[in-house]
């Protein structure tokens, strides 16, 4: 497992400066050169000093361009992981304007076989494309340690019951050690999203969707819908344990989206729309018991109406057919009861 060094590196203003000197050295010994043996009468040799002053510029002209690239710049929020030969030196997280060894590499190199860029690069898809083209730059040693976001595609899984389920999640991510960032993962991008699939599907599959489904266990039981942060929290651990091999840290995870497959949302609809009329109609009868037995307390309390048991339990049964039916009451008087 690699690990992060940290690497202070020299800043550009003053080799900037040492390299605009050294060519105006070498610019001026080029143009005395030049001066001095176009200056020597004809039938005369030249001083050796010229000769060599010129050839001496040129060779030094050629070398010249080699420190150019030595100068980079890093804005805040970059890293750039310094590779000598194909050893790992260190990385430097400073802002600013640096000058480091020229020999440090810009890129990874290739990280596919040429017969399988070829394979990408005759794909009809877009996507392997650019995968082709990526995989033949290399990651480039300077990366982004800003926070990201990764918006995940739909899935569909199964619950913890086997019911399918669409769901999505959002993660919120950064580089936290560049070195396995790069050296223990072939593409840190790609690992991130493809291990956020994994560990969205593992955990959609511990939990239920809702209690109406794990009849099994109590009311308490965490589901998908019902314990938002708890799953969350569980779909961050589970995250941060699978992306710390590639040097990633997850500030959060959350799902995006969750809802039952086209397949069964509509059954799963009128379940829970039953559900709701039963607890309705619980309420209601409930409060009609209730609304009865003070009715019958008050007047047996009062002495003005003296009911026998059974007028007094048609009496309740007609205050219940009342109170619980949905349609509106149309009393019916009776007639014989007032002679």
């Amino acid at each position: 497992m690699s690990v992060e060094k940290q690497l202070k590196a020299k800043s550009g203003y003053g080799m900037l400066a040492a390299v605009i000197a050294a060519l105006l050295g070498i610019v001026g010994l080029f143009i005395w050169s030049v001066t001095g043996i176009a200056g020597t009468p004809d039938g005369v040799d030249a001083p050796a000093a010229y000769g060599w002053g010129m050839g001496l510029s040129i060779l030094a002209f050629c070398f010249w361009f080699l420190p150019l690239n030595g100068f980079f710049s890093l804005q805040p929020g970059q890293a750039r992981v310094c590779i000598l030969f194909g050893k790992y030196v260190g990385t430097v997280r400073d802002e600013g304007f640096f000058w480091a060894n020229p020999f440090y590499s810009k890129s990874m190199g290739a990280t596919a076989n040429f017969g399988e860029m070829l394979e990408l690069e005759m794909s009809d898809s877009k996507a392997a494309k650019a995968a082709a083209q990526k995989a033949a730059k290399g990651n480039p040693t300077t990366i982004s340690t800003r926070v990201r976001t990764l918006n995940g595609e739909r899935l569909k899984v199964n619950d913890k019951m086997g019911n399918p389920i669409e769901i999505a999640t959002v993660v919120v991510w950064h580089v936290a050690d560049t070195a396995k960032a790069l050296f223990d993962v072939d593409d840190y991008q790609s690992y991130v999203a493809m291990q956020a699939e994994t560990a969205l599907r593992h955990v959609a599959s511990v939990y239920a969707y809702d209690h109406l489904e794990d009849e099994s266990d109590a009311s308490g039981a965490i589901t998908l819908r019902a314990n938002v942060e708890e799953v969350s929290e569980a779909l961050r651990r589970e995250l941060a344990m699978r992306l710390a091999p590639a040097g990633v840290e997850v500030d959060d995870a959350r799902l995006g989206r969750l809802a039952y497959s086209p397949e069964i949302a509509q059954a799963m609809l009128r379940r829970q729309q039953a559900e709701a009329v039963i607890a309705a109609r619980k309420k209601i009868v409930e409060g009609a018991v209730s609304m009865v037995d003070m009715a019958v307390k008050e007047m047996a309390a009062g002495g003005t109406i003296d009911l026998d048991d059974e007028r007094r339990t048609q009496m309740a049964t007609n205050l219940m057919v009342v109170l619980c039916g949905e349609s509106e009451a149309h009393p019916v008087l009776n007639a014989g009861s007032l002679y």
